[in-house]
């Protein structure tokens, strides 16, 4: 059997660089460049909370600033690496760091780079690094239960699907595509994971799709 890591995880700003983007800490100088690309209702159609507002996204920034403080997360903004703006924003969340887990979710790109490899190269740096610096025994992902284009590329990495939680999150109400209130309800949490023992397999994997796109 092999020799567990029971000492706890370490987890530390860092930037990470791919082939498309570039994940940098993020900070409260990226506020414009997400506000300029994220005020758009679609990307937040799955998002429990939404942001749509200058406002909102302030709030947004301050509280994954809060959380990376508490040493519970750690945020990303999610830069082009050729033109060297914003595009989005990621996470680890979840971050236990006695059990060596994290969580990679929050993620969000602007529509103008969705279908570019982006949202592929920053899962590939976050797992990379997860499984290779930080010593992760284990990755989690979810998303929502009627989401079915995510559940779909969660798969298509290679992660697992372990389980449904049931009424796991309020989604807040809010208004949308064809300007109607949408109310409020309780979201089906769909969890999917990869574990240590089958990162060389997702690796390749990521490898593979990254020549494919």
């Amino acid at each position: 059997m092999a020799e567990i890591d029971t000492t706890p995880m370490t987890v530390s700003p860092v930037t990470l660089k791919g082939a498309v983007v570039r994940l940098e800490p993020l900070s409260h100088d990226h506020l414009p460049g997400l506000i300029a690309v994220g005020l758009d209702p679609v990307l937040w159609r799955w998002i429990p909370t939404p942001v749509t507002t200058p406002d909102e996204m302030r709030t947004y920034v301050r509280t994954a600033l809060e959380e990376r403080d508490r040493h519970v997360s750690l945020p990303f903004a999610i830069m082009h690496k050729t033109t060297g703006q914003v595009i989005g924003s990621t996470r680890y969340g979840n971050i236990d760091r006695a059990n060596r887990r994290v969580e990679i979710g929050w993620t969000w790109v602007a529509r103008s780079h969705q279908r570019t490899g982006a949202n592929t190269d920053a899962k590939r740096l976050l797992l990379t690094h997860a499984f290779e610096t930080l010593g992760a025994h284990r990755v989690e992902l979810k998303t929502d239960a009627l989401n079915t284009q995510s559940r779909a590329a969660i798969a298509r990495i290679g992660a697992t699907q372990e389980g449904v939680f049931r009424s796991h999150v309020v989604v807040a109400p809010r208004v949308g595509p064809d300007g109607q209130m949408i109310p409020a309800r309780l979201r089906d949490s769909v969890y999917f994971s990869v574990i240590h023992a089958e990162w060389p397999t997702v690796k390749e994997r990521l490898a593979s799709l990254a020549r494919r796109d």
